[in-house]
């Protein structure tokens, strides 16, 4: 299996439309490709990232003939950046808005990030709106430490913009080797960084600290597969933890960072391709 990391595409999507959807508190941008009739996956990206790091993911769905959704969470990418503050169950609802626009009953969610955590929300308040869930770089909880490290982040963007947050944040998520490595990736990265809204990084932030679904998730039904890089240390054993508890299939990717859609696609879409082989057609 190669290991040439997936590019990061803000620029339309060969076969793809933008549309515009009403949320809960604000116009949300939703990238549609696809077989209308084809079953329905949705895709939910991380904090401080677009729909744009979903790109070689949802044309290789669509192409295995599924209707694809990359919703762009609230204050990022194209979508709208309502006043805060945020809870997750606000990024849930801006999910499920979606999907109704779409007259979709039931999708597969893939989420990774702050995206896996809208995922494991959709589980514990809509499992009725879901085939499956693939959750990548998520947990279920925001114990203190996890949460207590978002207030320095709100604060420098307060203090200086989402710019003071980019490089950083490139780092922690893929290391400084990656990035020197894949210059074109790394400057798409950072572009993407830096058009998120400050007001929606903020709210977003807000709903991360107060993410309290772990409860919820241990009563899950539905199919569940998760994944992880194996540098992601803060990620590793928390979801190991969970995933040991529920019994569900966990991928761990040797070398992968935060976002392992782009620095090591092929183990994850080996991961999700089994993932929905497995669950199999539905009516």
């Amino acid at each position: 299996m190669s290991t040439e990391p997936a590019p990061i595409e803000i620029a339309a999507w060969q076969g793809f439309v933008r549309h515009e959807v009403q949320g809960k508190a604000g116009r949300l941008s939703v990238r549609s490709g696809g077989p209308e009739r084809g079953t329905p996956v949705l895709l939910c990206h991380s904090i401080l990232t677009s729909s744009a790091i979903w790109h070689r993911q949802a044309l290789a769905l669509s192409a295995r003939g599924h209707r694809v959704l990359a919703l762009d969470s609230r204050g990022h990418g194209q979508s709208e950046a309502p006043r805060g503050p945020y809870a997750m169950d606000d990024l849930v609802a801006d999910a499920v808005a979606a999907l109704d626009h779409f007259d979709i009953a039931r999708a597969h969610v893939i989420g990774v990030s702050q995206g896996g955590m809208t995922a494991f929300g959709l589980g514990v308040r809509h499992p009725d709106r879901l085939l499956s869930l693939c959750v990548i770089a998520a947990r279920a909880d925001a114990p203190p430490p996890f949460a207590a490290a978002w207030d320095d982040r709100i604060a420098l963007v307060r203090e200086q913009g989402i710019a003071a947050l980019a490089a950083p944040t490139a780092r922690r998520w893929f290391g400084p080797a990656f990035l020197t490595a894949h210059r074109a990736i790394a400057a798409t990265l950072l572009d993407c960084i830096n058009q998120t809204d400050p007001e929606g990084f903020i709210g977003c932030a807000r709903a991360i600290q107060s993410l309290a679904y772990l409860d919820g998730v241990k009563q899950l039904q539905v199919p569940l597969t998760m994944i992880v890089g194996a540098n992601d240390q803060l990620l590793v054993q928390p979801m190991t933890e969970l995933a040991t508890m529920l019994g569900c299939r966990l991928v761990i990717i040797p070398g992968a960072g935060h976002l392992p859609q782009v620095d090591h696609p092929d183990a994850v879409d080996a991961a999700i391709k089994l993932h929905l082989r497995e669950i199999g057609p539905v009516a």
